[in-house]
């Protein structure tokens, strides 16, 4: 296999936008390819992620149309990924490989959505298809539903008064939107208070609304290619050092979803390709879809040991400065989650961490970076280590 890099990464504003997917991925991909010195035509595979195209704007089959507009060859092939949340670093990660076993020298990868023109019922049904149909669907299961059950377990597991995790779940809030609060391209870019988590509306005991991630419109796009060409386009190109993925079947043969068996599997497989370990990693952009979430994928990803990561943002040990800084973005929770955008956008903060354009969330002297996304209730699972 090759070295394979990044040479270049951006993203949209991520919030409410106008535009059609087709209009924000077409902007930020030639965005990429013009940042990179390049022209379409040296762009040789596009591997666009979205999920939701089909029932918010009627459009399926956009990969080959924003392939179109952007310009591209025809003899570059355009395939469209979805993989739930996880679905733009599924799409990073399939380029990366082809990249390095020699297929391609170039690809764009990334993804988009429009989810705030969904009505709130439509957005909640949507998302929701992103659970077993047959099993999870019919009893009511929805993600704020599947997270509150996750609260739980781990309060009953670890034996912590839920009422004293929720105020722990708070600080996470309120850790993820300062940071927001230092991004431009955040979704909500102001901070809140562990008060103004707890007095929030209940949305799925003990998940309150600002425990909750938003419904966010965005694009991201990512130029994957060798280290020899990196090289020549970007005096930073940022490595691509490991990567690992996992699945899991429905919520009924996971059972303890405090564990999150995928994403251990997936990071250790990247751990494993990259030959570091937990306490190597400098910044991570993980998947806190909801609170809990995040405690859940920092003791998942070896960061702290299990049942003792729930006070970890209380206690600043995930802040800029902690033991690990987490989500400088924003994360999910502040920065917003355009589900097939995420993960690019995760790559994205972490590519600006590795080349100290941060501004004022960089992580000093930040050379290894982790970036953690997971698709639908821990069923599919993609974890990527990059370097300077």
């Amino acid at each position: 296999m090759r070295k394979v890099a990044i040479a270049e990464a951006c993203m949209t504003r991520f919030g409410k936008h106008e535009k059609t997917s087709l209009e924000l991925f077409t902007e930020i991909g030639l965005t990429t390819i013009n940042r990179a010195g390049l022209y379409p035509r040296d762009i040789q595979a596009l591997f666009l992620g979205n999920c939701l195209g089909g029932f918010g704007e009627g459009q399926a089959h956009m990969a080959p149309f924003v392939h179109s507009a952007m310009g591209l060859p025809m003899s570059s092939p355009a395939m469209r990924f979805e993989c739930a949340c996880a679905t733009a670093t599924v799409a990073i990660r399939n380029a990366a490989l082809l990249v390095g076993a020699g297929v391609y020298d170039i690809v764009l990868a990334g993804g988009v959505e429009k989810t705030t023109n969904l009505s709130t019922s439509l957005a909640t049904r949507t998302f929701a298809m992103a659970s077993h149909a047959q099993y999870e669907t019919p009893v009511g299961i929805t993600f704020p539903g599947v997270f509150a059950m996750a609260a739980h377990m781990y309060a009953d597991k670890y034996n912590i008064p839920l009422i004293e995790l929720k105020k722990h779940m708070a600080e996470v809030a309120v850790k993820n939107h300062y940071y927001g609060s230092k991004n431009l391209k955040a979704h909500f870019q102001k901070e809140i208070t562990v008060n103004d988590v707890l007095s929030g509306i209940m949305v799925a005991d003990p998940l309150q609304l600002l425990d909750c991630c938003p419904f966010s419109d965005g694009a991201s796009a990512v130029l994957i290619t060798t280290e020899e060409k990196a090289k020549k386009i970007t005096k930073k190109p940022i490595y691509i050092a490991g990567m690992g993925q996992a699945s899991a079947g429905g919520l009924y043969v996971q059972q303890d979803i405090t564990k999150a068996m995928a994403r251990k599997t997936a990071s250790k497989q990247a751990y494993l390709e990259a030959g570091i370990k937990p306490s190597d990693i400098d910044v991570c952009e993980l998947h806190d879809c909801f609170t809990i979430a995040e405690i859940i994928a920092i003791e998942a990803l070896g960061f702290f040991k299990a049942g003792k990561g729930y006070d970890a943002a209380t206690k600043r040990h995930t802040y800029i400065g902690g033991k690990v800084a987490i989500n400088t973005s924003g994360g999910l929770k502040a920065k917003g989650h355009p589900i097939g955008a995420t993960g690019a956008a995760q790559v994205t903060e972490i590519v600006e961490q590795l080349r100290d354009e941060a501004g004022k969330r960089q992580v000093e002297g930040a050379k290894i970076g982790f970036v953690d996304t997971m698709g639908g209730d821990f069923g599919t699972v993609c974890n990527i280590i990059l370097t300077a």
